[in-house]
């Protein structure tokens, strides 16, 4: 059965990803998620230029990491949890394998000109222009220059919560797939990731073992699709392909 990804809200769940379907199994881990809910912005906050969030990403060339996923509904009720596995290679360039506890692995990458989702379960890949379908997604926040990300969102300090140093950051279009996201960083590193999508859903992302600088292989931002699997749109050619 073919089944074509909605660009906006595919992004916005596999990314950190927006239109969330994940979320705590136990009362245990709901707890944590509730006792680590990030302040919200203050009405005296001030977008500043040397938040937590660009003091990470000054010099980030590369990260390779580790996360758990877990989305909540707006009623509190869990949803799903998973796991995977984040490469970036800054600008644009990204891979983001996700493992769900009740479905088949898939797949995300952006090889700088295209973005391909593969579901393995389906034994489907779907294709679209990077440029076009990451605008204003929260993929953008670690894998986009510094200049995207200022005209993209606007980024706010506020302040410390649950032994991290948040920041907020809010999409300037009205037609981004997410209301809002804050990032938790402990000792200058990302630690948490917290997406609120427009169904009032939360997604939070803990990420673990990460490596800035890590050595990434050009062929792990690649994506080829097995033979057999039916493919849907059409890839543009990546510059510098022979």
């Amino acid at each position: 059965m073919r089944r074509e990804f909605d660009n906006g809200a595919f992004a916005g769940r596999l990314l950190a990803i927006a239109a969330c379907a994940l979320a705590w199994l136990t009362p245990l881990a709901r707890s944590i998620a509730q006792s680590a809910a990030p302040p919200a912005a203050q009405p005296g906050a001030v977008a500043a230029a040397n938040t937590a969030l660009d003091r990470y990403l000054d010099g980030l060339t590369t990260l390779r990491t580790k996360f758990s996923q877990v989305v909540i509904d707006a009623a509190g009720k869990t949803l799903e949890t998973g796991e995977g596995t984040l490469l970036v290679r800054r600008p644009g360039r990204f891979r983001w394998e996700y493992a769900p506890s009740n479905a088949g692995a898939q797949l995300l990458v952006a090889d700088g000109t295209n973005l391909w989702f593969y579901d393995r379960e389906l034994q489907q890949a779907t294709v679209k222009p990077a440029a076009a379908a990451l605008t204003a997604t929260p993929v953008m926040l670690l894998s986009g220059t510094t200049a995207e990300l200022r005209a993209a969102f606007t980024v706010v300090a506020v302040g410390e919560h649950d032994a991290l140093e948040w920041v907020q950051v809010t999409p300037r279009s009205a037609t981004a797939e997410f209301a809002s996201a804050e990032l938790g960083f402990r000792g200058g590193q990302l630690a948490r990731l917290v997406i609120h999508d427009r169904l009032n859903q939360t997604d939070t992302l803990i990420f673990t073992d990460s490596a800035r600088g890590a050595r990434i292989a050009d062929t792990e931002l690649r994506f080829a699709p097995p033979a057999g699997v039916d493919v849907i749109g059409t890839p543009r050619p990546l510059a510098g392909a022979q």
